[in-house]
């Protein structure tokens, strides 16, 4: 008894230490940002929240959207709460473009049986649970999902869904098979970028980044091949922290300083 109280004597103040380090860690990793505006509505975009996290809804038609990632919710009760309030069903949605592969994006997906789901090749296999990433290999091992891929995505092409186009750019590092999309003048960023409460970009969180330094890079990247294309870009959207209204601007000036 002696021996096991000695222990948890010393033991005590390094789980302490330990816990007041993780507390700060996650205090800094999700503090800062700008906050979600859940229902938030641009030309042709709705912002929908989603606990954590946010998705988007991209009006196709007055009758059929695209969803921009599927949230986190199993049964996508904030997705069709968005859909319900404007007289649609499950079966408007058309098609989901997943930003990249991970739960918090994915969950949503099976609620939406109509939907062609999309992601850059490179993140299939996250995206249908057959792989785990990260940090995320801590918490278990890789175990199929229900979801399947129907259309692999590439850099730089063009998804016309009806009249809409949706152009595709990857942007490695978050996940290898992270992906922006541009479509109705707004640029869908995921996770691999924030929004912050000053109106700035920021790179993705680096607590849940595969690799920071090919996050940043490919940000610097994208906003070269996007300014000459500046002006049709007028808000950008990150998956976990609000909308930036002022164009390409937080973009640019990122890359601008991020030398």
């Amino acid at each position: 008894m002696k021996r096991t109280f000695k222990i948890l004597k010393i033991l005590g103040p390094i789980i302490g230490i330990l816990a007041l380090a993780l507390g700060i860690l996650l205090f800094v990793t999700f503090s800062g940002w700008l906050p979600i505006a859940d229902g938030q509505r641009l030309d042709g975009v709705e912002v929908v929240k989603d606990g954590f996290v946010s998705l988007s809804i991209i009006d196709i038609d007055d009758r059929s959207v695209a969803l921009v990632d599927a949230g986190n919710d199993r049964q996508a009760k904030p997705i069709i709460r968005a859909l319900t309030r404007r007289g649609l069903g499950v079966d408007a949605v058309k098609a989901i473009l997943l930003t990249h592969g991970d739960r918090d994006h994915t969950a949503g997906v099976l609620a939406f049986p109509r939907a062609e789901v999309m992601a850059l090749e490179p993140d299939v296999a996250l995206a249908e649970g057959r792989v785990v990433r990260g940090i995320f290999r801590w918490f278990g091992s890789p175990k199929p999902n229900g979801i399947k891929v129907a259309r692999a995505l590439h850099d730089g092409e063009t998804v016309i869904l009806g009249n809409l186009p949706v152009r595709v750019f990857a942007v490695p590092g978050h996940t290898q098979g992270s992906a922006a999309f541009l479509a109705r003048s707004v640029l869908f960023m995921g996770d691999s970028a924030e929004a912050t409460k000053e109106g700035k970009l920021a790179p993705g969180r680096r607590l849940f980044t595969d690799n920071p330094a090919q996050n940043r890079a490919s940000l610097r990247q994208l906003a070269t091949r996007l300014l000459p294309a500046a002006s049709e870009v007028k808000a950008i959207a990150c998956a976990h922290s609000g909308v930036l209204s002022n164009g390409l601007a937080p973009l640019t000036d990122f890359a601008a300083g991020d030398k």
